[in-house]
Parts: structure tokens; sequence; C-alpha cells
């Protein structure tokens, strides 16, 4: 995915403003809007209903290391 991301989004490029907080920070935002930032997923006897393929995964648009906090929020019965 970071090659991917590397070539569809480039560091460095002439025409970004935004770079306050280094090179990859306007690419950070680009590359942000071109994934999701929430999921929904079904739990079936308290385990989560995911697909043999499937799985949950934090991609992080930024090279410097940041806090992130990450919120579950249950609903049903």
């Amino acid at each position: 995915m970071h090659s991917f991301f590397d070539h569809l989004v480039p560091e460095n490029t002439p025409y970004f403003v935004h770079t306050y907080e280094g090179p990859d920070d306007m690419p950070s935002h680009l590359r942000m809007t071109l994934t999701r930032t929430s999921e929904v997923i079904p739990v079936v006897k308290g385990r989560l209903a995911l697909g043999t393929w499937q799985g949950i995964f934090l991609f992080e648009h930024r090279r410097a290391p940041h806090t992130r906090s990450i919120v579950v929020s249950v609903v049903g019965e």
C-alpha cells in the first residue's frame, strides 16, 4: 500500500502549499481522503463476523510517529 500511495500522491510535489509540518503533511491529507475513516463490523456470538481473508488494518499516512485514539461503539442487544 505504501508504494501505491507514494506513486499516487508523491511527497515534495511542487504545487503542494500545505507543508508546515514537513513534506509528508499535504500528501497525508490527500491520502486520507482516499481511505476510509470508519467501519461497521457485525459481531456474532461475541466475535467479529469477518470473512476468511478479511481483517482490520490501520494505515498511517504520516512518516513521523503520532499518537492516535480509536473509538469503538457497540450498538445492539
